[in-house]
């Protein structure tokens, strides 16, 4: 049980840590989602996004940072 509660307490100081990071750079950030593939249909009543692009580039972000814990660790 320890180990989860260390994993929940550094996903909560991450999640901290990013909400501030929002809250001082506003809409800076303005290209995040709207990368060349983010799929963007818009229609008179109906509007269907999904950032594609925006979502790959995250998870290879996410995945170095994982892999660099666990090297240091």
């Amino acid at each position: 049980m320890q180990h989860t509660g260390r994993i929940l307490i550094i996903a909560g100081i991450v999640l901290i840590f990013t909400g501030i990071i929002l809250l001082i750079t506003g809409n800076k950030p303005g290209w995040l989602g709207h990368l060349p593939g983010d799929i963007r249909i818009e229609r008179d009543n109906f509007r269907f996004y999904f950032p594609v692009t925006t979502l790959i580039i995250i998870s290879l972000i996410l995945n170095l940072i994982i892999w660099l814990i666990r090297k240091l660790h």
